[in-house]
């Protein structure tokens, strides 16, 4: 390489520390591969004094001192001419000063992609005198509405977020295409190992290899943190893709469902509970007739149903906030129904569960409580001794086959379960075989987020 991609050059009072910062990590393995070329200039050096003085009292009178005008601008002249010894560059001079623009995104993609020498100079004290802002200063640059004691920090700050911009710096433009502010959005959030932590595990979408839904999940997430963190950026976006337009309808459709801010809890279901499970069993009647699902919409699951899943001890609720969010059934006795498997099997060998009448509150749909409440069958099995759990569902609850697959469950077959008039008897059946744990079980986590498309439903 002839010469850097980026040249900068900092002009300060303080260039020791600065430079060590500069030179480590990303930026520092970017200089010694000559793509970057990061300078720290004393000031002082290029004072026409023998006390090497930079800054004295301001006309007017006032506290403090300003620094002189005679310094920087020769510290201006030496760095622009040894930087011109290999070429004339496309430069920028900035000034860090609380009174300049604030500083964003845009304005790094700008200042690499239009110049390749920036010259940033660090003020102090009271400030730099006027004269040689008007005559040697491009642009005034800000971090934000605060002030800080010298502008070290914030040219340190520019430098980083401009040079990780030029090509070569990092390992693929893709390391920060997707990151926060690079279109507008913040950036969606991150998981590494281990997969369950405290409790909180991370979202089973991340798990389960399908690149296109975890693009899709990731840009969902930027999107909601978005308006709940930056109401102000989200406000000014602007869509320019079909998928992008799709997914901020659904977010629009979504808006008054609650959302998950601690981790949902579940305990055994209670006769007094029964009016609050009734209206979860009710609005999910509605929803899945709504899609044309023909399940649960006969006479069951009738009251009888949930009351004698409540005295056997196999009824539970999941809560939220105070809120009954969720209920299920789970029991560890066979189930005569599911020995008529068809097309396919359960696999061998291993004591299972099976979870019967499944269903969020209305309001809690797409909010991950769904997931959350598989979690907490999956915990209750494992405390049952069993090894695996298995359900069934309509062949077209879409929503529920979904949430099924997207939390490991596997298809293992169809069913018939018993006659009811005039609905269809149809099911699929699945199964998940648990892992096995060290510790003890887990609470489930809270704020999974969810797929968009998914909604509540009957589980068999």
């Amino acid at each position: 390489m002839d010469r850097p991609l980026m040249k900068i050059d900092i002009l300060t009072l303080f260039p020791g520390h600065m430079s060590e910062m500069l030179h480590e990590s990303i930026l520092g393995r970017a200089c010694s591969k000559g793509i970057l070329d990061i300078s720290c200039v004393q000031i002082r050096d290029y004072t026409e004094n023998r006390q090497n003085q930079v800054d004295d009292y301001p006309y007017g009178g006032g506290f403090g001192c300003v620094m002189m005008a005679q310094p920087l601008k020769s510290c201006l002249d030496a760095v622009t001419a040894k930087a011109d010894e290999a070429g004339e560059r496309r430069r920028r001079v900035i000034y860090l000063s609380p009174q300049g623009a604030p500083f964003n995104q845009e304005t790094a993609r700008r200042l690499q992609r239009d110049y390749d020498h920036l010259v940033l100079v660090c003020g102090h004290y009271e400030g730099v005198d006027e004269r040689f802002l008007d005559a040697c200063v491009d642009e005034e640059i800000s971090l934000g509405d605060f002030v800080l004691t010298g502008g070290e920090l914030a040219a340190m700050a520019v430098a980083d977020a401009v040079c990780r911009l030029v090509p070569g710096v990092l390992s693929d433009p893709m390391c920060y295409i997707g990151e926060s502010h690079w279109d507008g959005l913040l950036e969606y959030p991150q998981y590494t190992r281990p997969e369950v932590w405290e409790g909180l595990a991370v979202p089973e979408v991340l798990l389960g290899g399908d690149h296109e839904k975890v693009r899709q999940w990731r840009r969902l997430q930027q999107f909601e943190r978005t308006r709940e963190r930056r109401p102000d950026l989200f406000e000014a976006f602007q869509p320019v893709t079909d998928q992008d337009r799709l997914l901020l309808r659904e977010m629009k459709r979504r808006s008054g469902r609650k959302r998950l801010t601690e981790a949902p809890c579940c305990r055994p279901a209670r006769e007094e509970d029964l009016p609050q499970i009734l209206r979860i069993r009710d609005a999910a009647r509605e929803s899945l007739a709504c899609h044309k699902v023909d399940q649960w919409q006969g006479p069951y699951p009738d009251d009888d149903a949930f009351l004698q899943d409540i005295a056997r001890g196999e009824g539970y609720v999941v809560l939220h906030g105070g809120d009954l969010a969720g209920y299920f059934a789970l029991t560890d006795r066979p189930e005569p129904a599911y020995e008529h498997i068809r097309d396919g099997k359960w696999t061998e060998g291993l004591k299972a569960c099976v979870l019967h009448r499944a269903a969020v509150a209305a309001e809690y749909r797409g909010s991950g409580l769904s997931d959350a409440l598989l979690r907490s069958a999956e915990e209750l099995t494992r405390s049952k001794g069993c090894r695996c759990i298995r359900v069934d569902t309509h062949r077209k609850n879409k929503s529920m086959l979904r949430l099924l697959r997207e939390n490991g469950f596997r298809y293992r077959g169809n069913l018939l379960i018993g006659p009811e008039p005039g609905h269809d008897p149809a099911r699929q059946c699945f199964e998940k075989v648990l892992k096995e744990r060290n510790s003890g079980a887990a609470s489930a986590p809270a704020g999974k987020p969810a797929d968009p498309e998914k909604s509540s439903g009957d589980m068999e």
